[in-house]
C-alpha cells in the first residue's frame, strides 16, 4: 500500500514528508456511495528513526453522517471536504473545546449540496465554499468501535475505533515535538483513482490495436 500511496501523491504533485515521524495523513474516500457508514480510511505513514517506512490504515469516515445531512447547519447544506492537499492547515487543539484532536487552522475547500438524500453519486456536484468550518479530525465514541456515523460527523474526518484514534494522537504528538504544531492533510477519492486506471487501460488498448491512429484519421 505504501508504494501505491506514494505513486498517487506524486502523480498529483502532492507533498510527501520523509523526515522521521513527520506524518503523511491521507484520507481515502471509498468507492461506496451510501451515507452513514464508516467505509472510508485514514492512512498515516512516516519513516522511523532507522529510516524505515511505517504504515497505518484506520477505519474512518470522510463524509458527514445522515443526521447532519437531514439537519444542515448551513443554508446551502452540510459540507464535504473537497479532495486535495491542505498543507499546514491543521494543528493539535480541542475538538469542540472538549478533547484533543487535529483541528482546522487554515482555510479548506468544501462542497455543499442541500438536496443530498444519503446517496453520494458525485462529490463535486454542489456549491464550493472556502473557509474555516471546523473540519477537524477526531474520534466517534470514547471507547470501542462505532458502526454508524449519525451525528458524529458534520463534515469532519472521524475515526471509528477509539484505540486507533489514541494511537493516531500519540503519533501527532511525536510529530509536534519534532516539527511544531503544523500538519498537512490530504484527501483522495478512490473512485477518481479507479477512473484514472481505467482510462490508462483504455488508452493502452487503443494504442495496441491501432485504434488511436484510427481516431487521429477521423480528426
Amino acid at each position: 500500500m505504501l508504494s501505491k500511496s506514494l505513486q498517487i501523491l506524486r502523480s498529483k504533485g502532492y507533498k510527501v514528508y520523509r523526515k522521521p515521524y513527520e506524518l503523511n495523513i491521507v484520507g481515502y474516500r471509498s468507492r461506496f456511495v451510501r451515507s452513514n457508514q464508516f467505509d472510508d480510511e485514514i492512512h498515516v505513514f512516516y519513516t522511523n528513526d532507522q529510516g524505515k517506512w511505517v504504515y497505518h490504515i484506520f477505519k474512518a469516515t470522510t463524509d458527514p453522517g445522515q443526521y447532519w445531512l437531514d439537519n444542515p447547519l448551513h443554508p446551502r447544506g452540510t459540507p464535504f471536504l473537497k479532495k486535495g492537499q491542505y498543507q499546514h492547515a491543521y494543528g493539535i487543539g480541542l475538538h469542540r473545546g472538549i478533547y484533543p484532536a487535529l483541528v482546522q487552522q487554515k482555510d479548506v475547500n468544501v462542497i455543499r449540496n442541500y438536496k443530498r438524500k444519503g446517496i453520494f453519486k458525485w462529490f463535486e456536484s454542489g456549491v464550493e465554499d472556502n473557509g474555516r468550518f471546523g473540519i477537524n479530525i477526531h474520534r466517534a465514541r470514547k471507547q470501542g468501535t462505532t458502526k454508524v456515523i449519525d451525528d458524529f460527523s458534520a463534515g469532519c474526518l472521524v475515526f471509528a475505533n477509539a484505540e486507533d484514534y489514541s494511537l493516531f494522537m500519540k503519533l501527532t504528538k511525536e510529530h509536534q515535538k519534532r516539527y511544531g504544531n503544523s500538519f498537512t492533510v490530504t484527501l483522495v477519492d478512490f473512485r477518481d483513482e479507479r477512473r484514472r486506471r481505467l482510462q490508462k487501460i483504455a488508452w493502452g488498448s487503443l494504442i495496441a490495436t491501432g485504434g488511436l491512429l484510427f481516431i487521429n484519421r477521423l480528426n
